[in-house]
């Protein structure tokens, strides 16, 4: 059974649909990314997933529960985590407090949980002390990586994690990607880089314009001619 499933979402901002008849599937442990061009909607769709924006048709499905009436918070209580692409640490937080702060909904012993986040990020174990807003973009990222996956998620949600930061910390952070959906955690991941996101993705959409233009595996997207001549540079 997939983990996350949207089906014909046709939707946006007040009357202007941003979406239309768009329809993404994440499975547990596979990396699934969104790509397209500058405003395809691409964070839309994201959005839409995770109840930021209403539909105006269509359904979100988390292991076959419809969840599409569902607010956001509801959503991460059923084992959704959602990383936008700004605004998402507390600067004057420490490290540490950050962690904790994504474990608002948890009533259980968080210890154990925050020692696998550090164990996965061994530079916030370093810094756990330290203010967030202190550290470098790259290592902001994944105190917000950490702070998800504080709320025990099986489904992870990433809108652009490498938007702004350099090729080493690309690497770093798609890397980190790739550990996170081998623990057995769904990633939905939107990205810019398609070429990159591409590679690590066990299933890829191209969106254009709110539509599905191409549905594969990351490989055979990345060998798909028109895929290549359109949005990969050739």
């Amino acid at each position: 059974m997939s983990c996350l499933r949207a089906l014909d979402m046709t939707g946006g901002y007040g009357e202007v649909d941003i979406l239309h008849d768009c329809s993404i599937t994440a499975e547990p442990g596979k990396i699934t990314v969104i790509v397209g061009p500058n405003g395809a909607g691409k964070s839309t769709a994201m959005k839409a997933m995770f109840g930021l924006i209403e539909l105006r048709k269509g359904t979100v499905e988390l292991d076959g529960k419809d969840i599409t009436p569902l607010a956001p918070q509801e959503r991460v209580a059923l084992g959704m985590a959602f990383v936008p692409q700004t605004g998402n640490i507390f600067p004057s937080l420490t490290v540490r407090e950050n962690l904790e702060m994504g474990a608002f909904l948890r009533s259980d012993d968080i210890r154990p949980a925050m020692e696998r986040v550090l164990g996965l990020f061994p530079a916030l174990d370093v810094k756990k002390n330290q203010a967030a807003g202190e550290l470098s973009g790259g290592q902001r990222q994944q105190v917000a990586f950490g702070r998800a996956l504080m709320t025990g998620p099986k489904m992870l949600m990433l809108d652009e994690p490498t938007a702004g930061v350099s090729p080493v910390v690309m690497d770093l952070l798609f890397d980190l990607v790739l550990d996170i959906a081998a623990t057995g955690i769904a990633v939905l991941m939107t990205e810019q880089n398609a070429r990159h996101a591409l590679s690590i993705a066990d299933q890829g959409y191209v969106l254009v314009q709110g539509r599905n233009r191409y549905t594969d595996t990351g490989r055979s997207l990345l060998e798909n001619p028109d895929v290549r001549k359109s949005f990969l540079g050739g």
